[in-house]
């Protein structure tokens, strides 16, 4: 069932106005319990004042607030994975999790990230409608808080998120980034929004903003890229279009990360590993990486994750982001003014698996401490809610004994509470299944997502302007890699197996990297980015016997300069179809994008520059901003194939 697009628009008004009607704040001065109470025995008997909708919310969270347990508070400070059984029904663990009754019923957890991709809206809308059954088991009924990584993005690599599945499927956001339309990012995040909503989904684990100013770092794909300036505009959009005008019940609240910048890592290496634990900043350049967190905060951003790193060569003490009082308490909340919920990342306090490979608590600097008391440094550093754990025992233990106040969980729970109240989810936390499966993936959400997909490849030489091709026919042979024969064969154009018997060669390449082992630590591309010497010459060997066009999917910069001589037209890619790229070479779309990074010209020059300073990578072959339209020449003057042409810096 398709959408028409002022209908579209018509119903996010619609939905926004309702947002804004619903809202139900107070003012600072609160009803007295016992009157609420009264209140609501006077009215009816079994219901509670926190769930009158009649009330204001703050009075709401206090009356909730005041009669739970310690051990429902500490069931609220855990965000678990969220596993969907057998034909939608309840997880039943295994070996390594627990199942989902018992984290809901015992441990009383009521914040989830769903695991697994969406293959079916109907169905996981149904599953979701019988996790909200189960909350609603529990003695005070708190509804469950469903949360999800990106799932929109058209990827190659699932590792910190999920196919796009049902889903529509647009470029990641180095794509949205390329395109420098913050107009389209808050579409984009509307339709987001429009279809988390359908399956329940209420909690958005990203905007991912941290800055690309170390080019081999593994996560690259889901920032904006390089500059501040750039990713703070388009972080702005894509809040406002995933939460709109106000928080409200046809909301989704963000989780803006990772605090303070993820980007400066020392080496290029990754904090999910012991190798890769350390940040660093021998530019002294901390400021320039908190532009987009400034951005986020004044335009609403509600909750903040740090990163798992820990500064080094600072004046911050040198350890993990989380444990840190420096950085969520000191910067965070009293110097930038964040009043929101601060989430962290997964998996700080208990040692794990994932995906069959051993994984270490991320407990970087205070490795040495015991479970309980990585536990209670984060709460003394500051942060509401522990991510990826379902350890509440440890809370109630720390209670107990004395060393946290239980005054202390009830700042956070307060928080956490408050966010569900906003979200409507006491008042109306199902979804209709049926309907979800009308709005997930309908035509008009999957048009816009393609096209973006089309409009976000950027050219970065086009030698004899050979693109577009346009002149091609049945007896036009093509030799291809990185992608099925037949996507061609079925626009009638013919595939031969050797290079030699072609006209043109058609290349999809990955931006190298080095692999590495292990179930999980596998989907990180980190390492080198050049190709090796033997795929070089494989390389060479195919520029030198036919024209070749490259698509370089670029989910970090790539060090290929011979790429760029040696192919006579170069595009670059940041999530997108087959069917996407030859529309492009075919002329179907034109590239509009324009490079959200510099691309270094070698290993050694991405080595040289400094982790936290951007754009100084010594003479990069291809500059931020730049990108080739059709039958157009660098901004230098020279034709299309420029290979040093100056990109405009923002």
């Amino acid at each position: 069932m398709g959408f028409h697009s002022r209908k579209f628009g018509a119903l996010l008004g619609f939905l926004t106005f309702s947002s804004l009607l619903w809202s139900g704040f107070c003012s600072r001065a609160h009803v007295p319990r016992n009157v609420l109470h009264s209140r609501a025995t006077a009215e009816d008997e079994t219901l509670p004042a926190y769930k009158d909708s009649s009330l204001c919310i703050n009075d709401r969270v206090e009356d909730l607030l005041g009669r739970m347990t310690l051990e429902e508070k500490a069931g609220q400070m855990f965000h678990a994975m969220l596993y969907v059984g057998p034909n939608g029904t309840l997880d039943q663990g295994d070996d390594t999790r627990n199942s989902t009754d018992f984290v809901m019923g015992t441990q009383l957890l009521t914040h989830f990230n769903l695991v697994g991709d969406i293959t079916d809206a109907k169905e996981t809308a149904t599953f979701y409608n019988r996790i909200q059954q189960r909350a609603a088991e529990t003695r005070l009924g708190i509804p469950v808080t469903l949360s999800s990584d990106p799932r929109h993005h058209f990827t190659e690599n699932i590792g910190t998120g999920f196919d796009a599945g049902r889903f529509s499927q647009w470029p990641e956001t180095l794509g949205l980034a390329a395109l420098r339309d913050a107009s389209l990012v808050k579409k984009f995040a509307e339709i987001a929004r429009e279809e988390y909503l359908a399956v329940g989904i209420r909690a958005a684990l990203h905007p991912q903003v941290d800055l690309s100013t170390e080019p081999r770092w593994a996560r690259i794909s889901g920032t904006f890229g390089e500059d501040a300036t750039l990713t703070a505009e388009l972080l702005t959009a894509y809040i406002q279009g995933f939460q709109g005008d106000k928080l409200g019940p046809y909301s989704v609240t963000t989780v803006t990360k990772h605090f303070p910048g993820g980007g400066p890592m020392e080496n290029g290496e990754d904090s999910h590993f012991v190798y890769g634990k350390n940040e660093t900043y021998p530019g002294n350049n901390l400021q320039y990486h908190l532009i987009p967190f400034k951005a986020a905060i004044a335009a609403g951003a509600r909750q903040m994750m740090p990163y798992y790193s820990r500064p080094i060569g600072t004046e911050f003490e040198p350890v993990g982001f989380s444990f840190n009082k420096e950085i969520v308490t000191d910067l965070l909340r009293d110097e930038l003014g964040f009043e929101g919920i601060v989430v962290t990342d997964w998996g700080l306090i208990t040692d794990t698996t994932i995906r069959g490979q051993y994984m270490p608590a991320r407990a970087w600097g205070v490795e040495n401490l015991s479970e309980l008391d990585r536990a209670a440094r984060i709460l003394d550093a500051g942060c509401d809610q522990f991510g990826g754990e379902t350890r509440p025992e440890l809370i109630v233990q720390l209670v107990n004994e004395g060393v946290i106040d239980e005054a202390r969980l009830d700042v956070s729970v307060r928080r956490l509470l408050r966010e569900k109240f906003v979200l409507g989810l006491f008042d109306n936390p199902y979804v209709d299944a049926a309907a979800a499966a009308r709005v997930v993936g309908n035509d008009y959400f999957v048009r816009l997502g393609s096209e973006a997909q089309r409009r976000a490849y950027t050219l970065l030489t086009n030698g004899n302007d050979t693109l577009p091709l346009r002149s091609v026919g049945a007896d036009t042979k093509f030799y291809i890699e990185g992608f099925n024969a037949t996507f061609l064969e079925n626009r009638n154009l013919t595939v031969v197996s050797k290079p030699e018997d072609a006209d043109y060669a058609l290349l999809r390449l990955a931006a190298p990297y080095e692999p590495r082992p292990g179930g999980f630590e596998s989907s990180f591309h980190a390492g080198s980015l050049e190709f090796s010497a033997e795929e070089r010459e494989r390389q060479d060997a195919i520029y030198k016997a036919v024209p070749t066009i490259v698509d370089m999917m670029l989910d970090r910069p790539a060090a290929v300069p011979e790429v760029a001589e040696g192919a006579v037209a170069m595009l670059a890619s940041f999530g997108s179809s087959s069917e996407a790229f030859l529309d492009v070479v075919f002329g179907v779309y034109e590239p509009e994008g324009k490079l959200p990074y510099d691309l270094p010209r070698s290993d050694a020059a991405a080595e040289a520059g400094m982790e936290d300073v951007p754009f100084d990578t010594r003479d990069p072959v291809f500059k931020f901003g730049h990108g080739l339209r059709y039958k157009d020449r660098c901004a230098d003057g020279t034709e299309g194939n420029g290979l040093v042409a100056q990109g405009v810096r923002r």
